[in-house]
């Protein structure tokens, strides 16, 4: 019935190749539909299904094929109180872009065919235009916040929603509250956390979920399982969850880097968890493996970090260019060129050759990343973009 719903709310579907259809169908059997404040939502990760957002998608990415991104993030501000061991953002350095710089960077992502925009920091909430910056967006784009909590207040929960925002993120790692300072590197991070969902969820019609970042051990110790009944017990609408990624130096490691069979039983467990209806699970690795969607890193997704650096993804330290130097479509178009897709995520198979290249600054720039990638051997498309190019 959430299907049949979804297709009526959106009969531009309709009109898609039967095989990619049928793709949709199966994929959104793993899921329950939500109705958040009129919105139709399988999760986070895509807008809802009855939204001007998610008609975009079908007509300019399923039907038309659109060469440009469907995803975003852009960061702004790398600014954060918290010192967390695997931030991403950690080694990124320059100037930080400013409002008009990102409401122009915006739009020019939205003419290339972005149906879905995170932000993410840092902690965005520093960023003192945040609310400016996604009235800009417009409501045919599905925006998401990823966040720490810090510096929220309940106006500003509010403020956020009715500027434009359809999805809020809380980082939460642990259901201990030692365990996810210490993971943080930061005094009172979980009581921070907490009191954030609860002003977000105060909040009528934003989705809300939180993202745990799953180091290896907790995968294999069976303890995703115990994290999953505690968010759970928060009555938030999602657990948005991913492992740690090697994108620093010190995760360039074996020992942390998880496995195939590892992402297989998170994705198992996802579909487990999602059976029961108590709360939706959205690992990551389950979107981006073979089966499903695959790695869209510089394919169908972009980031570009507080000071205009282009990369593949969030989890990817290297830059393509500066938007301050090239337009956006130029330097995705040139990035593309080496991102064809495949069935495994980008960072977690090929972070060795990071090691490599990298020489004083762990993010490498533009020459480097080039030619880091003459070296990169893409395997299988996944199940979608072989039938999306069929």
């Amino acid at each position: 019935m959430d299907i049949l719903r979804s297709m009526a709310a959106n009969p531009r579907m309709m009109r898609v190749r039967p095989s990619l259809i049928w793709f949709f169908v199966q994929y959104m059997k793993k899921f329950r539909v939500m109705d958040v404040g009129g919105n139709l939502i399988i999760h986070s990760h895509l807008p809802p299904l009855n939204s001007r957002a998610y008609s975009r998608f079908v007509d300019e990415h399923l039907l038309n094929k659109c060469g440009g991104p469907s995803h975003a993030q852009i960061g702004l501000t790398n600014a954060c109180p918290q010192n967390c061991r695997y931030c991403y953002n950690k080694n990124r350095r320059g100037k930080t872009m400013d409002t008009k710089t990102i409401i122009s960077l915006i739009r020019d992502l939205k003419q290339m065919g972005l149906i879905w925009l995170g932000f993410t920091g840092g902690e965005p909430l520093l960023c003192r235009d945040i609310l400016k910056i996604i009235e800009s967006a417009g409501d045919d784009i599905a925006l998401k916040l990823f966040t720490t909590g810090c510096t929220l207040k309940p106006p500003m929960a509010s403020d956020l929603k009715n500027a434009g925002l359809k999805y809020v993120s809380v980082s939460l790692d642990h259901w201990q509250e030692q365990r996810h300072d210490d993971a943080r590197r930061y005094a009172g991070a979980f009581k921070t956390a907490l009191k954030a969902i609860e002003m977000f969820k105060a909040v009528d019609g934003l989705h809300v979920s939180v993202s745990s970042v799953l180091p290896r051990d907790m995968i294999r110790n069976a303890q995703v399982d115990e994290l999953l009944d505690f968010l759970t017990g928060l009555g938030i609408h999602e657990a948005w969850l991913s492992e740690a990624k090697p994108s620093t130096d010190v995760y360039w490691n074996d020992d942390h880097v998880i496995t195939e069979e590892d992402r297989k039983s998170l994705a198992r467990l996802q579909d487990r968890k999602n059976k029961e209806g108590k709360i939706t699970v959205n690992y990551l690795g389950h979107f981006e493996g073979g089966e499903h969607f695959g790695c869209n890193a510089g394919n169908k997704m972009v980031y570009i970090d507080a000071f205009g650096d282009v990369s593949p993804c969030v989890f990817t330290p290297m830059s393509f260019g500066n938007i301050r130097d090239a337009s956006i479509r130029t330097l995705f178009s040139q990035m593309k060129q080496h991102f064809p897709s495949e069935s495994c995520c980008f960072i977690n198979k090929n972070y060795k050759l990071f090691q490599k290249y990298v020489t004083n600054d762990v993010t490498l720039g533009r020459e480097a990343s080039f030619a880091l990638m003459r070296e990169v051997e893409f395997g299988p498309l996944s199940r979608f973009f072989r039938l999306y190019y069929r």
